[in-house]
């Protein structure tokens, strides 16, 4: 039975095997939506998110025990929806990182060697600008706050602007590449 907020893959924590790095066969390619996350270690695998508006990704890998993982969060604070939280903690930032991290230190990361990076948190609505929802904003701050919080570092970041971005993170090596529209907009 899966987890609420996990993304499900057989072989996610699977020895590594060998691979391309950004190999999008479907055997390897773990795709998850909003409020869920994945960790992996399978050499070849790759994550994979889309249509990342105010949302953040939180993108996680340790090049020592090659495991990755990506959470894809909605929201700042599970206070907004205490239901919602009990059924889906990973769409929220203060929910879903924490649980990101347990899931990679169980697959065998380690903290002082994880490389985090982040993207999102776009504003993708005009209604926001100025105004009091600004979510994608609150989402950027929520991020950064809990992981200055546990002494986490942020080695790169693709945040803010307007369009919605995928993101593929490459278990093989921790490379990500982010698409807006079919295009390639950055390689971290």
């Amino acid at each position: 039975m899966a987890t609420p907020g996990v993304a499900s893959t057989t072989s996610a924590l699977h020895p590594p095997m060998g691979g391309a790095a950004l190999d999008p066969s479907p055997a390897r390619r773990i795709v998850i939506g909003i409020g869920e996350h994945a960790v992996s270690g399978e050499a070849g695998a790759v994550i994979v998110t889309h249509a990342l508006g105010s949302c953040i990704a939180v993108c996680v890998y340790d090049p020592v025990a090659r495991v990755g993982g990506l959470l894809h969060f909605l929201l700042p604070d599970s206070r907004i929806n205490p239901q919602r939280a009990q059924q889906q903690p990973s769409t929220f930032a203060d929910l879903g990182i924490p649980l990101l991290f347990q899931d990679l230190y169980r697959a065998g990361a380690v903290k002082s060697r994880c490389v985090v990076k982040l993207i999102g948190g776009a504003d993708v609505s005009s209604l926001q600008k100025g105004g009091t929802l600004d979510i994608g904003r609150r989402n950027q701050v929520a991020a950064k706050n809990i992981l200055w919080r546990n002494g986490v570092l942020i080695k790169a970041e693709r945040l803010g602007g307007s369009e919605p971005r995928n993101v593929i993170l490459s278990v093989t090596d921790g490379g990500i590449r982010v698409t807006s529209s079919n295009l390639l907009v950055a390689e971290m």
